[in-house]
């Protein structure tokens, strides 16, 4: 099927990807932007693949701090030259990794750094509150794994829904950044702080402030 321009045009600029593999990808989907944009991201996930071995020793620490000091993040992501980390495409993915942790307070990077201990745990707890729900004892280790993959969805940062694209995850995010910037990067470490954490007080919608800030 012939694709217009402006198709791809349109599609490059959704998603950063290369001209030539813009009008590939309508193709592929005959024409449907959708379909084109999930082809795109299931290349940038084999592009991805293809990059993960390679060492990442340069990139940036970014800071974001909001409310006026309530909540502050620090983040380390790495990449593999310095060129890429003083790119305004680097800093701006950095940057928007620093704002979703304020907004969405993940504990861990990936669902490997969770502790044995912690989700022993939360099986324990999960296996009882099925139980109490009178779910038969048959299909209980499948509800608890079910809502353990839930867990991991809440509290693990690359399985979180980006905070501004919902449609993405922060893996899916990071997979397109790694195809469309030729090189591999890694989140390495974050810290977050917010004012007060641990002591009682008024809860607050943090996203919806977040997000508002960015939207300015």
């Amino acid at each position: 099927m012939a694709v217009s321009a402006a198709e791809v045009k349109e599609l490059r600029e959704k998603t950063g990807a290369g001209m030539l593999d813009c009008k590939k990808a309508l193709e592929e989907a005959n024409g449907d932007m959708t379909r084109a944009m999930e082809i795109l991201r299931e290349k940038g996930l084999a592009a991805a693949a293809k990059k993960a071995g390679r060492i990442t020793t340069e990139g940036l620490v970014e800071s974001y701090i909001h409310g006026g000091g309530r909540i502050g993040v620090l983040v380390e992501v790495n990449c593999e030259t310095d060129f890429v980390a003083k790119t305004d495409q680097f800093r701006e993915f950095v940057r928007d990794i620093a704002m979703h942790i304020a907004a969405s307070n993940p504990k861990y990077i990936r669902r490997e750094d969770v502790p044995q201990e912690v989700l022993d745990k939360e099986r324990e707890i999960l296996r009882a509150q099925a139980l109490n729900e009178g779910k038969p004892e048959k299909v209980v280790d499948k509800i608890v794994e079910g809502r353990i993959a839930k867990y991991f969805e809440e509290n693990c940062l690359l399985e979180q829904q980006f905070v501004k694209d919902p449609d993405k995850t922060i893996q899916e995010l990071l997979n397109e950044k790694i195809s469309t910037i030729g090189e591999n990067i890694t989140i390495r470490r974050f810290a977050r702080f917010e004012l007060g954490e641990g002591l009682e007080k008024k809860q607050d919608n943090f996203v919806e402030e977040v997000m508002a800030q960015v939207k300015k």
